[in-house]
């Protein structure tokens, strides 16, 4: 049995990676900042719900004590939480600081917080929901769609994101850390600009990384094409 944790898991991408993983034997416990509807979305899919807002250490604490209590490991921690940060506006200072403690900052407490259980699993995984927005080739190629989002905050944190999955895989060698761009997809996240496939679909994507067996790559930044460049 496989246990799984996916941060950010109440709707969208997160939520249709539970949804991918339980039908393959996964035991998932979704993170939500939101206790309420994490139940709520946990009874839909058959899942645990635990209350995790990646933004306060004690949350991310009491979160990843629960699975250690209940199963002793982790074997699947996918980092799937985040925020556009996107108004509209200019970006300020307060902006910048809950967009890249969502995105980046939010990264390290939960993976700190699971390595202990990560590393009593037989076959660890970590996937880093990242985005090609965050690609320096894709934002300097006017041939690709991400040259002209305006998405100042959020492009640099997965840019964090994407190298923060480079420094753990260095770190931790006996851990796989892989960052995914899932593709453009239809959810809160996106609802500005009006585009995107059905999250189902881009869900795909992640559970393939979250699946791979212990000979799999580590450190790298793919999508469902193959591997993105930096």
């Amino acid at each position: 049995m496989t246990i799984t944790l996916i941060t950010g898991a109440t709707k969208g991408i997160g939520y249709e990676t539970a949804r991918g993983l339980i039908d393959r034997g996964h035991t998932v416990y979704l993170g939500a900042r939101d206790r309420v509807r994490g139940e709520k979305a946990a009874a839909e899919l058959g899942a645990h719900a635990v209350q995790l807002d990646v933004t306060d250490d004690e949350s991310v604490r009491r979160a990843l004590g629960v699975v250690a209590s209940e199963q002793g490991r982790l074997d699947v921690l996918v980092n799937n939480a985040g925020i556009l940060g996107f108004d509209g506006g200019s970006p300020d200072g307060p902006t910048a600081l809950r967009v890249f403690d969502t995105n980046a900052v939010g990264v390290v407490r939960v993976t700190e917080a699971a390595l202990p259980l990560l590393r009593r699993s037989a076959n660890p995984a970590v996937v880093m929901v990242s985005s090609s927005a965050g690609s320096f080739w894709a934002v300097t190629n006017p041939e690709r769609p991400e040259s002209g989002l305006p998405t100042l905050l959020y492009s640099a944190s997965k840019a964090a994101v994407t190298m923060l999955t480079v420094q753990y895989a260095k770190a931790h060698p006996g851990i796989r850390f892989n960052a995914v761009e899932p593709g453009t997809t239809a959810t809160d996240l996106t609802a500005a600009f009006g585009v995107g496939r059905s999250a189902r679909e881009s869900a795909q994507v992640v559970v393939r990384l979250a699946t791979l067996g212990p000979d799999g790559p580590t450190g790298t930044f793919s999508d469902e094409h193959g591997t993105v460049a930096w």
